[in-house]
């Protein structure tokens, strides 16, 4: 008798699981990550208009090289509509295969977020026009690093504006020789080189630097020579 008491009080289980719609928690749910993200979404460092940043935008892989004279002219008119903005400043660039380094100064955090998201939507955009395609264009957000002294702001810009000639040792290719520099940087703007690189006469599409730490303090740290491999000797033999 007990025995068939205890069957008739027996729980069933039941299946709870959430149903499928929009909203609410359940599995799976929330952005979908990228499997080649590489820049954590995390909150950047605070930054202000006393120390500027290298910024990196990579794009996607399936893009034919940035480094066409086509497209160089088009991302230097790019950053010719920005040139002037007060908030935000490019002062220096380098387009490679598949990505793009800039030296910028802002005035602080907000102000660099809202930069980085205009000038990555303007570099998308001129991508896009000069490939005739559409679509993404941006691998991920873009990598920031604050520059705060003399020595990191200048070997910054040597990475920066001599970024090609690393690459190419990195390759075994032959380096440029002396006093050439690479077409699609701002180098023939830079007035810091240690060798004599004649200026050009047409207007530059980058800002004029306003921190003490770009305009002089990093020469305290030595000038660049355009013969230097950015992350190794500083002379090419």
């Amino acid at each position: 008798m007990l025995c068939g008491v205890a069957k008739e009080n027996q729980q069933l289980s039941l299946n709870l699981r959430t149903p499928a719609h929009w909203g609410g928690p359940r599995v799976g749910a929330g952005r979908s990550r990228c499997p080649r993200a590489r820049v954590p979404h995390r909150r950047r460092e605070a930054v202000d208009a006393k120390h500027p940043c290298h910024v990196t935008f990579k794009v996607r892989r399936e893009l034919r090289s940035l480094r066409s004279r086509r497209l160089v002219r088009e991302l230097e008119r790019t950053l010719a509509d920005v040139r002037n903005r007060r908030f935000f400043r490019v002062v220096h660039y380098s387009v490679q295969r598949d990505h793009l380094h800039l030296v910028v100064e802002t005035e602080g955090s907000e102000q660099l977020s809202r930069g980085l998201k205009s000038v990555g939507a303007r570099i998308a955009r001129a991508v896009n026009r000069t490939f005739g395609r559409a679509g993404a264009v941006l691998l991920d957000r873009a990598h920031v690093r604050t520059l705060k002294t003399p020595t990191e702001v200048r070997r910054a810009l040597a990475y920066v504006l001599l970024n090609a000639r690393r690459h190419a040792a990195q390759r075994g290719r032959s380096l440029p020789r002396l006093g050439v520099i690479d077409p699609a940087s701002s180098g023939r703007w830079f007035d810091g080189w240690l060798d004599a690189v004649p200026l050009p006469a047409d207007s530059p599409v980058v800002a004029c630097p306003r921190s003490w730490l770009l305009r002089l303090g990093w020469k305290r740290a030595g000038l660049i020579s355009c013969v230097e491999v950015p992350g190794g000797r500083r002379r090419a033999r």
